[in-house]
């Protein structure tokens, strides 16, 4: 082939070449780049799925959760102030504890609130005692002993149960011990188990609306806030008293089942429907 028409092949072929590939990277007509932008604002274009957000590590809801009181400073749970600031009786009077109930004190320490809880339930009552600490239930055993008090039970519980027995429990108090539960969703749903049917969850909690309160803020919880954690977990709000000089006592139920004849009859009635 002559040298000329060689050559004449070669820049053909490249401008061939050249030319698919300014092809390929010219940008899209306007219309359909209209178009694009059209379903984008539209929302029929597909995004990326978000990523769903995570506690960060000692988080809950938003808030910190605060350490556990060692059994070393137990001290703190009997201080001679503790009267005047907690008003532990005044408290137990607006639960309206009935004699011979079973009652739970989550978290009891060395039973500072049992031995109060157990006087009231009588001796026909129990007082189910829990802490996770070993040390915690030694001291609250030496303490009931010394007090004369029978009818309380010491039960060893972890950061995920309880260790109550399932649907025996007509009210569960938790005393400044809420917001130091590690994993809050697995221990409530210990608690709930553990409630009969209409029985009540108390938590007791340093007002954190009150800057006044002279606890640190991880220590306290707003009623807000206490509402949003308690009520997904199976439980309804009942009712709080803030008459307490630093606390909020706020009140849940685990709602009754419905009678039996009640439910058989609202089946026939939607058969009756259908």
């Amino acid at each position: 082939m002559p040298r000329a028409r060689m050559g004449f092949v070669s820049l053909a072929l490249l401008l061939a070449l050249f030319g698919r590939s300014v092809a390929q990277e010219a940008p899209a007509p306007a219309e359909e780049t209209s178009k694009s932008e059209a379903k984008a604002k539209s929302g029929t274009m597909k995004k990326a799925p978000r990523r769903a957000r995570r506690e960060a590590p000692g988080t809950y809801m938003g808030r910190r959760i605060a350490d556990v009181m060692s059994y070393e400073g137990a001290e703190w749970l009997i201080r001679a102030s503790r009267e005047e600031e907690e008003q532990p009786e005044a408290m137990l009077d607006a639960l309206k504890i009935a004699p011979g109930s079973t009652v739970a004190d989550v978290g009891a320490g060395v039973g500072y609130t049992s031995l109060r809880m157990a006087r009231r339930v009588g001796p026909e009552g129990l007082v189910l005692a829990t802490d996770i600490q070993p040390q915690m239930l030694q001291m609250l055993v030496s303490n009931a002993r010394t007090a004369g008090v029978e009818n309380i039970r010491p039960i060893r519980g972890t950061a995920t149960d309880p260790k109550l027995p399932e649907g025996k429990v007509d009210l569960i108090l938790m005393v400044d011990v809420y917001h130091e539960c590690t994993h809050p969703e697995e221990t409530l749903q210990g608690l709930h188990k553990a409630l009969k049917p209409g029985g009540r969850l108390v938590l007791v909690e340093f007002r954190g609306e009150d800057p006044n309160v002279p606890i640190k803020p991880e220590h306290k919880m707003t009623f807000a806030q206490v509402r949003r954690e308690i009520e997904p977990q199976g439980f309804t709000f009942k009712e709080k008293f803030d008459f307490l000089p630093w606390q909020h006592i706020i009140v849940f139920e685990k709602p009754a089942d419905p009678p039996a004849g009640a439910t058989k009859a609202a089946s026939a009635e939607t058969k009756e429907e259908e």
